[in-house]
């Protein structure tokens, strides 16, 4: 059997941010991206799955999907304050 090649998502993030199209969106998009891995990588560490975290925090495991994915557009403070608490964290804004 074939042996599937693996590569960090540091390695390809870095790859692909060599295209200029590619670099552009996600200049436009790298808060959202920052907020994603935090979250995720907090979770990771909580060792908490994404129907957990949002068991805790009170919401649907597709709007833990949506943040991580980078993809929730339109965050409100009072919902990374939920997801912040539910990982005994603070939500901080800077």
């Amino acid at each position: 059997m074939k042996k599937i090649k693996t590569i960090s998502s540091d390695k390809l993030l870095k790859k692909q941010l060599k295209n200029k199209d590619f670099a552009r969106e996600y200049k436009k998009q790298e808060k959202e991206f920052k907020i994603a891995i935090e979250v995720i990588e907090l979770r990771k560490r909580a060792r908490m799955t994404q129907a957990e975290l949002a068991q805790k925090a009170k919401t649907s495991q597709s709007a833990i999907a949506r943040l991580e994915s980078g993809e929730y557009h339109n965050l409100s403070l009072s919902f990374l304050r939920k997801v912040a608490s539910a990982l005994n964290k603070e939500a901080v804004v800077n």
